[in-house]
């Protein structure tokens, strides 16, 4: 497989020492998914779909700040794949730009945001009643 099978937005590899692609995890931003490929000869690919995006976080160590890289902390509405990081490539703050600006297109699309992708984790009792101690004085009185 080379990278011209896949019709990528952007893409990267994961960088190493200096700064430099000296790895063999590639990653891949298509219009619809997130795609990292690992390997050599032997290759394991792990996708998610972009408007499952529920988070995303910015990191920049220093170590990665100082030869212009940063990591992506992606969390995903997905069974085998709830975190994602994209680990140590250049221009982090465009590549999450560009992802933001993918994600929403996809919400868009799917018709979705992120909180309809949590369900419903508030229970009965908490969404219905307005508990407050003063409606139970006026019944004692």
């Amino acid at each position: 497989m080379s990278k011209n099978d896949i019709a990528a937005i952007w893409s990267d590899r994961k960088r190493i020492i200096f700064g430099l692609p000296w790895s063999f995890t590639k990653y891949f931003l298509t219009e619809t998914k997130f795609i990292t490929r690992v390997g050599l000869l032997s290759l394991d690919e792990d996708e998610f779909d972009l408007y499952k995006v529920t988070d995303k976080k910015l990191l920049l160590p220093f170590w990665q700040r100082i030869v212009g890289c940063g990591s992506i902390l992606i969390h995903v509405r997905d069974t085998d794949t709830p975190t994602k990081e994209i680990r140590c490539v250049k221009n982090p703050r465009e590549v999450l730009a560009l992802l933001d600006e993918q994600i929403e297109a996809q919400r868009d699309r799917y018709n979705t945001r992120g909180r309809d992708l949590y369900g419903n984790r508030l229970s009965h009792h908490h969404m219905n009643h307005d508990c407050d101690d003063s409606d139970n004085y006026d019944d004692e009185v």
